[in-house]
């Protein structure tokens, strides 16, 4: 056990309590919209300093490279399901995203042995526009900055398809 590994156990024990405070009140409630934002957040932080500081101490492992992409996609699994149960967030958006994720995740771990799929760049912005546009359907947004979030998380499903199709070519390609 090391600390980023820690970290991401973190990150997986602590989505209960941010389902719990995104639903809290039916999702309606000011006050339990921002501690759920921000418990997302501090889960999304974590996420961004294990992998640095894995890479930094050299303390990349088997574990972290297994769990590490779990807790990604729990965590977004989490919070688009919870925004899509609260009618936030349309299914079919929930459905497109985790199933792009889920299809990643196995490709990633189907190829494991030969190889380790690091994000691409365009992967990690794809998560960035994920973790930001979904975030702002949590919070208690006045209705003018509407469209300007559902323009966003347009942006990041266009992403989300598009670096998942590169993902799958660049395998068949080898």
């Amino acid at each position: 056990m090391n600390l980023p590994n820690g970290l991401t156990i973190f990150r997986i024990i602590a989505l209960p309590f941010c389902a719990w405070a995104l639903l809290k009140e039916n999702g309606n409630d000011p006050t339990w919209q921002w501690i759920a934002w921000t418990s997302f957040f501090v889960v999304g932080v974590t996420d961004i300093l294990d992998g640095r500081i894995a890479r930094r101490r050299n303390q990349v492992s088997q574990l972290g490279i297994i769990l590490d992409p779990i807790a990604d996609k729990a965590f977004i699994a989490t919070a688009l399901i919870g925004l899509s149960y609260l009618e936030k967030i349309p299914w079919w958006v929930t459905i497109l995203i985790l199933f792009r994720e889920v299809s990643v995740t196995f490709l990633r771990f189907a190829v494991l042995k030969r190889e380790v799929i690091s994000a691409s760049q365009g992967g990690k912005v794809k998560t960035l526009l994920q973790n930001f546009s979904v975030g702002l359907y949590v919070l208690p947004l006045p209705t003018s900055l509407y469209l300007p979030r559902d323009i966003l998380l347009g942006v990041a499903i266009f992403l989300t398809l598009s670096t998942g199709f590169q993902y799958f070519r660049s395998v068949i390609r080898k």
